[in-house]
């Protein structure tokens, strides 16, 4: 069997900290190794424990799950970010892509799909809530300008790449799909994030599918 999944949780009420561990802890694969109650301490915890995936909260004192996810991405870029919120507004959901987060689950989610996301980030996959999707798409879609259309060329096995990234492969799955390294693969998808101004697979992919780049095979 192999090693649990380990995920630290940070959100500023005790309760539903509680309620949400409770659920993730009961699949045999994923364990909570440390809890946070605001922005500043989730930093702390994941410099100390260095866990697999970091369940965030948006809205937490000290500093926002936005912030933390930054934070992350600039000193532990092993570290999955997984958001749980209850806000579904459409200028979190751009920050906290921009941000680099892997993936962004409503509370209101089923305690299944979040299990899965949890997963899902810790995979390499990018987890985002279907109840968002749409939104986002059309959001992403809306603020393209022809300015904006004026992007580097991405070259065909780029597009290949990102294209086994939207459809929810690991960069192991595409390197095989592929017949070349992980190391290869994460290397044009760091190009695509540069040419298409990304922060995140799940930002790159949908600027890609917004553009007309890619196909909308977007995993859930």
């Amino acid at each position: 069997m192999s090693d649990p999944i380990r995920v630290l949780l940070a959100d500023d009420h005790a309760v539903v900290r509680a309620g949400i561990r409770q659920f993730l802890e009961q699949a045999d694969d994923i364990i909570v190794v440390a809890e946070a109650d605001d922005g500043e301490m989730a930093r702390e915890l994941v410099t100390q424990h260095k866990p697999d995936v970091a369940v965030l909260d948006i809205q937490m004192p000290k500093a926002t799950g936005i912030e933390v996810t930054r934070w992350v991405r600039a000193n532990h870029r092993d570290v999955g970010v997984l958001i749980l919120t209850a806000y579904d507004d459409d200028p979190y959901v751009m920050a906290v892509l921009q941000a680099g987060a892997n993936g962004y689950i409503l509370k209101t989610a089923s305690p299944a799909n979040i299990l899965q996301a949890v997963r899902d980030v810790h995979e390499g996959k990018s987890a985002l809530d279907p109840a968002v999707t749409a939104r986002l798409m059309n959001q992403i879609a809306g603020r393209t300008t022809p300015d904006q259309m004026s992007f580097e060329s991405l070259t065909e096995r780029e597009l290949e790449v990102l294209a086994l990234a939207g459809k929810g492969y690991t960069n192991k799955a595409i390197g095989m799909q592929l017949g070349i390294s992980d190391r290869t693969v994460q290397g044009h998808l760091a190009k695509t994030y540069h040419k298409l101004d990304a922060n995140s697979r799940t930002e790159a992919v949908m600027k890609a599918v917004s553009l007309g780049l890619i196909s909308a095979e977007i995993s859930d």
